[in-house]
């Protein structure tokens, strides 16, 4: 049960470091780059969608499938996001009529 306790407490810290480190690299990208590198990385949730409804396929406790919605629908609105935003960027190069 400690080992387990342990395991967990880890896994926290881990979240953690990876909240501070992700603000800490999005804060210094340029804001000419933002944007393009934002709407590649939301385009890569697919994964997180898949592995989500993967993991509902799989789950057998309600907090594992309420958890495993949660991310289908968040990793959902972040592809749908990007592509927006994608889709805003191409047409300020689109020639006006």
């Amino acid at each position: 049960m400690l080992e387990f306790i342990h395991n967990h407490i880890q896994l926290i810290y881990l979240v953690i470091l990876m909240i501070f480190v992700g603000i800490e690299l999005i804060s210094h990208v340029p804001s000419v780059l933002h944007t393009p590198l934002m709407s590649g990385a939301n385009a890569i949730h697919g994964v997180v969608i898949i592995g989500a409804i993967i993991v509902m396929g799989q789950a057998e406790e309600t907090l594992h499938m309420i958890l495993g919605f949660v991310a289908v629908v968040l990793g959902t609105l972040n592809v749908v996001g990007g592509f927006v935003v994608t889709d805003r960027m191409l047409e300020m190069f689109k020639k006006k009529k």
